[in-house]
């Protein structure tokens, strides 16, 4: 997983922390947390194209939340960021070199690729089953002042 999804999950939060109504842009919030801010636009534009956040050209623009940090799941996050390809990729090692078997004999799924889909399916759910605002409020209760602290930068510049 790329550090693109750290960065959008943060940006995220940070948005929300920012308040519903302002735009932030793309080097605001790459400057909070010494990000580049061209790779950062990039995954801010990922996600404005799943609809997790919305933006705004112009010198007042930026970037909003789409919808309420509740109504977004971590496995939104990835797959907007790093898209809905599944982890592994099985290549069917097994049918080449002098370890292959007969072809009759590998009709069946490889093992492998079999227990890494059963991994991913649960690594998915458990994406799926947590939601950005439980991440906001574990952020909260560690650093209670980081709401505060942002929306006081962001109004200093």
């Amino acid at each position: 997983m790329s550090e693109g999804v750290e960065w959008a999950l943060h940006s995220c939060v940070n948005l929300a922390w920012s308040g519903p109504d302002r735009a932030v842009s793309a080097a605001r919030l790459a400057a909070w947390h010494d990000l580049p801010a061209a790779y950062l636009n990039k995954q801010l534009q990922a996600l404005a194209r799943a609809g997790i956040v919305t933006s705004a050209p112009g010198p007042r623009g930026g970037f909003k939340l789409a919808r309420p940090l509740a109504a977004i799941s971590l496995m939104d996050v990835v797959a907007a960021v790093e898209g809905p390809e599944e982890a592994f990729r099985c290549a069917e090692i097994r049918r080449q070199g002098p370890g292959a078997g007969e072809p009759a004999a590998d009709a069946a799924d490889c093992a492998i690729a079999h227990a890494m889909t059963r991994a991913e399916l649960a690594w998915r759910r458990e994406l799926a089953a947590q939601n950005l605002d439980e991440i906001r409020q574990r952020a909260e209760r560690q650093a209670p002042e980081a709401p505060a602290r942002l929306r006081a930068w962001l109004a200093t510049r």
